[in-house]
C-alpha cells in the first residue's frame, strides 16, 4: 500500500541529567502524570501501567506500546485512526550536558488520512506537543522561557471539535 509519508518531530533541550528527563516518559499516562496538558487536550489513558502491551490513547487516536525502556524511549505503533500506519515515540536523549526530550511521528498515511492528517491531525498534534514540552519545561526549569501559542487554524478547530 503506497501512502505519503509523515515525518514530524519536536524536541526540546534541558540542562539536566537523562534521568531526569526520562522520569517524564516513565510518568505518561499515571495517575501523577506531570507533562500531559490534559486540562487542555484530551487525556491520555492506558489499559494498564505504562509498558510493552499496554493499549489506549487520546481523543481518536489509539495506540499500543510496542517497546519500553524505562527512563529512555517508549514506542507506540498506532490502531487508529485509519490510514495510519506508523509509530510515535517518546525519548530522553543524551546530548553533552544536556537532555533532550524528543517527540517522533514516523507514519504513511493513505486514504482519507492523506488529507486528515495534514488538515487536522497534525495542526491539532503539533499543538498539543507544544503544550506538553511547555509543561515539561516548566516541570524540570520552573518558568517557559516562550509558551507556545496556538495559531487561529487550531483554533478554529478545537472551537469545531467542542461543539
Amino acid at each position: 500500500m503506497v501512502g505519503m509519508g509523515v515525518v514530524n518531530v519536536h524536541e526540546r533541550r534541558f540542562a539536566v541529567p537523562q534521568d531526569q528527563v526520562g522520569a517524564l516518559i516513565d510518568a505518561l499516562a499515571g495517575d501523577d502524570d506531570p507533562v500531559w496538558p490534559g486540562k487542555l487536550w484530551p487525556p491520555l489513558r492506558l489499559d494498564r501501567p505504562l509498558g510493552v502491551g499496554a493499549t489506549g490513547g487520546h481523543g481518536p487516536v489509539r495506540y499500543h506500546v510496542i517497546a519500553y525502556v524505562p527512563g529512555r524511549w517508549v514506542r507506540f505503533s498506532f490502531d487508529r485512526p485509519t490510514g495510519f500506519d506508523g509509530v510515535h515515540e517518546f525519548t530522553a536523549l543524551t546530548d553533552g550536558d544536556h537532555t533532550v526530550l524528543r517527540h517522533l511521528i514516523a507514519m504513511r498515511v493513505h486514504g482519507t488520512a492523506r488529507l486528515s492528517w495534514p488538515l487536522v491531525y497534525g495542526p491539532l498534534h503539533d499543538a498539543l506537543l507544544e503544550d506538553l514540552l511547555d509543561r515539561a519545561e516548566h516541570r524540570i526549569t520552573g518558568t517557559i522561557a516562550t509558551p507556545a501559542r496556538w495559531n487561529p487554524w487550531v483554533r478554529l478547530l478545537r472551537r469545531l471539535a467542542t461543539r
